[in-house]
């Protein structure tokens, strides 16, 4: 499937720093028991990799991107923990061959239009806006729609719940990826109910009414 097809799901795609393979299938179950279909794990820490294993082991209709993947030793580790997706928030020339030679669909983080024009000369139509916020947000999508009006992005990076609704309703973009929805201490404390009630509140987020300006 393209990358945009894997996220054409998610709207709102959790991005999880997971300690440990029994923790990340504990915190994707219950985001998946909340309606969210598609995560992001980054290889942030040691057990990313091995999580993202156990994870589609264990809620195999859940789609598993790999997150902060910036190296070509990192494409072969995900692909082999069987990763349906890679994520970064950069890219190199190096990254993007070692992706294209790859089977890996993947989604490559920008942040200006000079990182744009070098994706696309890669063949990437799908990008990470990363950081988001940083970046300019709203408005910035908004500019960006002007001389790049037939790509579509996955801000990420200062989102929450009550910006969320706003970067959807932008026609360039396809989710938004956020941290919000398993916070540390919730992690920390095992309180699964809870992170199952903040997924079933991002999947149920209201994208059609409201204005996007900032």
């Amino acid at each position: 499937m393209s990358i945009i097809e894997l996220l054409a799901p998610a709207r709102v795609m959790p991005i999880l720093i997971v300690r440990n393979p029994d923790e990340g299938v504990r915190v994707a179950q219950a985001l998946y028991d909340g309606g969210i279909r598609v995560v992001e794990i980054t290889l942030r820490t040691p057990a990313a990799v091995d999580a993202i294993l156990a994870i589609r082991q264990a809620v195999p209709a859940l789609t598993v991107g790999a997150g902060t993947v910036v190296t070509p030793g990192q494409v072969e580790a995900v692909v082999a923990a069987g990763a349906h997706f890679g994520v970064s928030p950069g890219f190199s020339e190096g990254l993007l061959r070692a992706v294209l030679a790859s089977p890996l669909p993947f989604l490559p983080g920008v942040m200006t239009p000079s990182d744009i024009i070098c994706a696309l000369e890669f063949g990437f139509s799908v990008m990470k806006l990363f950081p988001a916020t940083q970046a300019g947000g709203i408005p910035m999508l908004r500019a960006l729609a002007g001389p790049f009006p037939e790509l579509r992005f996955c801000p990420t990076g200062g989102i929450d719940a009550r910006t969320a609704p706003d970067y959807l309703r932008m026609p360039n973009v396809i989710c938004v990826g956020g941290s919000w929805l398993a916070p540390e201490a919730l992690v920390a404390k095992g309180d699964w109910e809870a992170i199952r009630s903040l997924a079933a509140a991002a999947s149920a987020l209201d994208t059609n009414s409201g204005s996007t300006a900032h």
